[in-house]
């Protein structure tokens, strides 16, 4: 598994505790919302931020999507 793959699962698994839903719920956010895509277009960026900044900005980022 490649480092960017690696960085998309830790980003997964951190959304998926902070909002208190299954793997899967939180798989399904990410696809409806591509955020996965998001993730590996801001890897360098984002991949030196905590957790806690990365799972805000992901929020911040589902957001704008969803009031466009």
């Amino acid at each position: 598994m490649g480092t960017v793959s690696l960085f998309k699962t830790f980003c997964l698994e951190q959304y998926k505790e902070k909002h208190q839903i299954s793997g899967m719920e939180a798989l399904r956010i990410f696809d409806q919302n591509d955020v996965l895509r998001y993730l590996k277009d801001c890897y360098e960026p984002l991949h030196t931020q905590g957790a806690g900044y990365i799972v805000d900005d992901i929020d911040d980022f589902i957001k704008s999507r969803r009031e466009n």
